[in-house]
């Protein structure tokens, strides 16, 4: 982070860097005003796309003459329509993602702000929330670079959210879903409700990648021989004797949860991605999140 930059996630080299890069929507829709992203939509851009048949009721405006003159045949030209993309970027702020070195939060924070800045590079609009209590709290769209500041400063203040409530702040957000294009979930997925939470996500026109956010030592623990360990949100604790048992059992256990998420988020047409929380952000938007087609 820098104090003198623009804002306080990056400073200007950085974010010069991230124009390099733009969000990938697969799944491209029509909005209702021109943007700059395009999909094969047929509409009356200046873009030519492809030929038709002449049908009646066909707008007369449309139709190539020169073809016509050659060919003694009516058609339509169709063309490629601009489209309007709305990015939407969903940290969840429970008390679990509050935790870890780094922090899973801080880290969760960095990787929306950059994310929802190549939306703003790209002139889409932008969608951004804190899910946490069963609520979504979210940041009005914005759109342009010149909304940078007010972006980073939403991502930056004091959350007070306890517990997740995923499946209900999943819904609560879905339920005010305005435009589609990219959505991405940056979480832990702690919470009983998370393939609730993924199914109403998935159920939007947009495309969801999910960041599966985890702390190094969440992801490869050390546990005592006697140890508490205490959940987050709810302040419950359990008695454990740690030996190497446990933690192969712990790694088999987590390894079958991430294979069930990544293959329900699969089946949905999104993207899965396991994320450290100690993983360089910059290698994970221009390395990792690109191979997995998250950012191209």
């Amino acid at each position: 982070m820098t104090a003198t930059g623009p804002a306080p996630f990056f400073d200007e080299a950085f974010l010069r860097r991230l124009e390099q890069l733009e969000l990938a929507s697969r799944r491209l829709t029509a909005g209702r005003m021109k943007g700059e992203r395009r999909s094969v939509r047929r509409g009356q851009s200046v873009e030519f796309a492809d030929y038709r048949n002449y049908a009646a009721g066909d707008d007369l405006r449309q139709l190539d003459w020169n073809a016509y003159a050659r060919l003694e045949k009516l058609f339509v030209k169709l063309f490629v329509e601009e489209e309007d993309v709305t990015v939407h970027v969903l940290v969840d702020a429970s008390r679990s993602m509050d935790y870890g070195e780094p922090n899973k939060l801080d880290a969760a924070r960095r990787a929306a702000a950059a994310l929802a800045y190549l939306g703003l590079a790209s002139m889409d609009r932008v969608s951004v929330a804190f899910l946490g209590d069963g609520r979504a709290d979210g940041l009005r769209p914005l759109r342009g670079k010149r909304r940078t500041l007010e972006l980073f400063r939403f991502l930056s203040e004091p959350r007070g959210e306890r517990l997740t409530g995923l499946a209900a702040a999943a819904r609560d957000y879905v339920s005010r879903i305005r435009g589609s294009g990219p959505l991405i979930l940056i979480s832990d997925l702690m919470d009983p409700g998370y393939l609730d939470a993924l199914r109403d996500l998935a159920s939007t026109r947009s495309q969801l990648s999910v960041l599966h956010l985890l702390a190094p030592d969440e992801l490869d623990p050390e546990v005592p021989a006697d140890a508490r360990l205490v959940d987050n949100e709810t302040g419950q604790g359990i008695e454990v004797s740690g030996d190497d048992d446990l933690v192969e059992r712990y790694r088999a256990r987590l390894a079958e949860w991430q294979a069930e998420i990544g293959s329900f988020v699969a089946r949905r047409g999104g993207a899965y991605v396991v994320v450290r929380s100690d993983h360089d952000l910059a290698d994970l938007l221009f390395d990792v999140l690109r191979r997995r087609r998250v950012v191209s």
